[in-house]
């Protein structure tokens, strides 16, 4: 008969006591050493994730040494195989497994405590404290230094700067007129800043480890979506004052990260993708809901809330980590991080309708569509393959699999260019972006902004005359290309320029670019 297999917990501890005996650091010094700076002293998070049992959710040990070992594709975690030792490596996963003393607490009384009006929303003027056109500026977040520049773009010049609160994540959020615009911190803290008078207007901590936020099409509510605690908060769009924390979990208690909130205008609701659980969720904010139900929220005291925001729970049949929606928000397409297909879930009937042959690693948050002969297709980069999967929307058929350089991350593209342009994120390509023909779905050109540093994230303008390219580097640049020659025509250096968003594109919810 065999022997029984080791438990995973004690075969990682029998692999620490060669470390032990050689008078190697001890786990606690290794964490100091190459991973507080990004996670957090406390392991509660910083511009890299939370690494608590809490927040590993549905990671196995051997997968964390994994990604200590070799990194993470599309982010910024490097793997550490010629740095750390096995032994080293399996001391770190059984660190980051156990859980703290006491995890910090933060609910209402917390979240109301952190909440500041800087400026009051009444005193605002009517107009732009500057001359530009406010529908054509650009957002650019520059994370190597943690700040936000205000560009102008026609001119393409800053008209403003200024230092955000550290590891800004997720795209900021615009309300409806475009005015105001919101940020997501890594470490829970939500900013409202003003675009007319380029000054900040509230903020509040929502979270200890926030994904990212939503706000709704109506400019009320603005949604954030929480890595820890599990847990999305609604605040007041005005004022961002705290009006729900709504727990995540299921009907047996089990809890759930959220990997993403989306807004759904047409709807009136957010949708939640679910680390942890195998559903959606739907939560309505809409004076009248189409449908009802009950949540319970952290309260000092008091009985449990009304259903004025009620979820709806929709079982799907894999975790869905990732959404695309269609133009109309009738259907989801999600992703999970480790599956072998997508689902499309349709929000009329509240259930999955289709299957969508998506391997590897999908980024669909940074999927686009445009009209194709006749119907309407869906493009989505992929983390992992080096490939570009463009779907027919009317029958969820696989129309083609354009072959890329390398794993991409952002895919963009407008509705007055004929091309889409994708990057090469990560491998020995990530210097490349292709530009696609939306009719012929080739591979036209492929450009090599400068050489070995990495390109990432176009954006265009309001009139989709130009793309803005980020050199993703602490001394990068954003790159104005003419859209029809695919020249450059002007370079702005910038810190790590991570992400451009024109306030137009997202508003208007313009086909290439993600909302």
């Amino acid at each position: 008969m065999p022997p029984p297999p080791v438990p995973e917990t004690v075969l990682a501890l029998l692999l620490t006591l060669p470390l032990l005996a050689s008078g190697a650091p001890p786990a606690r010094d290794l964490y100091a050493t190459h991973c507080a700076s990004c996670h957090g002293t406390d392991r509660l998070g910083g511009t890299g994730p939370a690494l608590l049992p809490e927040n590993l959710g549905r990671v196995p040990r051997t997968a964390a040494q994994t990604v200590i070992r070799d990194g993470r594709k599309a982010t910024q975690m490097p793997g550490f195989a010629g740095v750390l030792t096995d032994p080293e490596q399996a001391s770190l996963v059984e660190l980051i497994f156990s859980p703290l003393p006491e995890v910090p607490v933060w609910g209402e009384a917390q979240i109301r405590a952190s909440h500041v009006i800087v400026t009051d929303p009444s005193r605002l003027g009517p107009k732009p404290d500057w001359k530009a056109d406010p529908m054509n500026l650009f957002v650019v977040v520059e994370s190597g230094s943690h700040h936000v520049t205000i560009l102008d773009g026609d001119r393409f010049e800053p008209l403003h700067r200024f230092k955000s609160r550290f590891a800004l994540h997720g795209g900021p959020k615009f309300s409806p007129d475009g005015r105001f615009v919101y940020f997501a911190s890594r470490d829970g803290w939500i900013s409202k800043f003003d675009l007319y008078s380029l000054q900040l207007v509230a903020e509040v901590r929502a979270g200890i480890n926030t994904r990212n936020l939503a706000v709704s099409g109506d400019g009320r509510y603005v949604a954030v979506g929480n890595m820890l605690p599990h847990t999305m908060v609604l605040l007041d769009g005005v004022s961002l004052e705290l009006l729900r924390v709504v727990p995540i979990a299921d009907e047996s208690g089990t809890s759930s990260r959220v990997s993403a909130v989306y807004d759904a205008p047409p709807r009136q609701s957010f949708i939640l993708a679910l680390k942890d659980l195998r559903e959606v969720w739907e939560i309505s904010y809409a004076d009248d809901p189409p449908f009802h139900g009950r949540v319970h929220d952290y309260r000092d005291e008091g009985p449990p809330p009304t259903d004025r925001f009620p979820v709806r729970r929709i079982a799907v049949e894999d975790y869905l980590d990732d959404f695309f929606f269609d133009p109309e928000y009738e259907n989801l397409i999600g992703a999970a991080r480790d599956g072998k297909n997508g689902q499309v879930i349709n929000l009329l009937v509240g259930r999955k309708i289709a299957d969508v042959e998506l391997p590897g690693l999908p980024h669909l948050a940074s999927g686009i569509t445009w009209p194709w002969h006749g119907t309407e297709v869906l493009a989505t980069p992929n983390l992992e393959q080096p490939v570009v999967t463009v779907i027919d929307m009317h029958d969820w058929k696989t129309v083609k699999r354009i072959e890329t350089l390398g794993p991409g991350f952002f895919m963009r593209s407008h509705e007055a260019t004929p091309y889409a342009w994708v990057d090469v994120f990560s491998g020995p390509n990530r210097d490349s972006i292709h530009v696609i023909d939306k009719t012929s779905l080739e591979i036209v050109r492929t450009l090599r902004p400068e050489p070995g540093r990495t390109a990432a994230h176009v954006e265009f303008t309001r009139d989709g005359r130009y793309a803005l390219l980020s050199i993703w580097e602490d001394d990068g640049a954003v790159l104005v290309y003419d859209a029809h020659t695919l020249e450059v025509v002007k370079r702005l250096p910038m810190d790590k320029p991570s992400g451009k968003y024109n306030v137009w594109n997202k508003i208007s919810r313009s086909r290439g670019t993600s909302h």
